[in-house]
């Protein structure tokens, strides 16, 4: 075959898939909102420094307005222009959701794939610790988790706690957030890596590379971890969403973010305080949240279903 047959299969290859992405935007239109929406809070968090109104800048004189030219989604209590309020409580959520998650995911990874690996004694050992952090209710367990770290993280730290409550101050609170979120957050990762691994380790390929004599190590580095990564997509999909709403809960209790760091569990609560008279309080923050746990929830379906076949073919029957 000649260079430009080459090139021109190439080209017909090229051109046949960007034809195919049409049809798989039509058929799943849902994703592709969520993806432009979540796009859209991913820009407006990075580009809050650069809204004409600072987030943070207090003016009495126009406080409680609603939404004008000046100010598109209008003023709180204290004058603060609500569109920048909602862009830095944005950037709150997705450090939050990003950060929690990867401390959530490590943590269940690991514990995962050790209480599969090992089984006998030392994996129903770790399960039933798992079990048993299931008969508490996770929001319960959350709150009472922040109310823990930010009573020792708060004061004045001596010691070991030093730098955490250095780092807890500089983070306006967010860091009491990030450990309660990562702690509580991995129980579902476990399950379903322990579930896959276990799938995994009786495989003819680890097997043989444990005849030919190959370290534990090895094997869950090279064979395991990496086969579980669909696993893990999957995981996260459960695990962001989750960690935004329940930063919201706690900041909304008064035990999340420490103001005057904006957070939209923070506005709505205040919102709600004031809702017959100036309802866009409540109502800005609360489609924000709303539509942000709409996408990747969305989005996190497609991935599910991507990477179980069956379940989408379940789903469309």
């Amino acid at each position: 075959m000649s260079a430009a047959d080459a090139d021109y299969r190439s080209a017909n290859g090229i051109a046949a898939r960007i034809r195919d992405v049409g049809p798989w935007i039509a058929q799943n239109p849902g994703l592709v909102g969520g993806v432009l929406f979540l796009t859209f809070v991913i820009l407006l968090a990075i580009l809050a420094p650069l809204l004409p109104h600072d987030a943070y800048r207090q003016n009495v004189l126009h406080r409680n307005e609603l939404p004008s030219l000046e100010h598109w989604l209008g003023t709180d209590e204290l004058g603060r222009d609500l569109l920048a309020r909602i862009a830095v409580g944005a950037r709150v959520s997705l450090v939050v959701a990003v950060a929690s998650t990867i401390i959530a995911v490590a943590i269940g990874v690991m514990i995962g794939t050790i209480a599969a690996y090992l089984g006998g004694l030392v994996d129903s050992t770790i399960m039933r610790f798992v079990d048993s952090m299931y008969a508490f209710p996770e929001t319960l367990f959350a709150i009472l988790m922040a109310a823990l770290v930010k009573g020792q993280l708060s004061g004045d730290g001596h010691g070991l706690l030093a730098p955490l409550v250095e780092a807890y101050r500089l983070s306006g609170g967010l860091l009491g957030v990030l450990l309660t979120l990562g702690l509580t957050g991995w129980l579902t990762t476990s399950r379903l890596v322990r579930a896959h691994v276990l799938s995994l380790k009786h495989a003819e390929y680890v097997l043989s590379c444990k005849l030919s004599g190959a370290t534990h190590w090895f094997i869950i580095r090279t064979h395991l971890l990496p086969n579980t990564i669909p696993i893990i997509l999957v995981a996260v999909t459960f695990v962001v969403p989750n960690a935004i709403l329940l930063e919201a809960g706690l900041s909304f209790i008064g035990i999340g973010v420490d103001p005057p760091t904006p957070s939209w569990g923070t506005m709505i609560a205040t919102g709600a305080q004031s809702i017959q008279s100036y309802p866009h309080l409540l109502i800005c923050p609360a489609l924000a949240i709303g539509l942000t746990l709409l996408s990747l929830t969305v989005i996190g379906d497609t991935l599910r279903d991507m990477f179980d076949p069956a379940l989408a073919g379940t789903r469309r029957a």
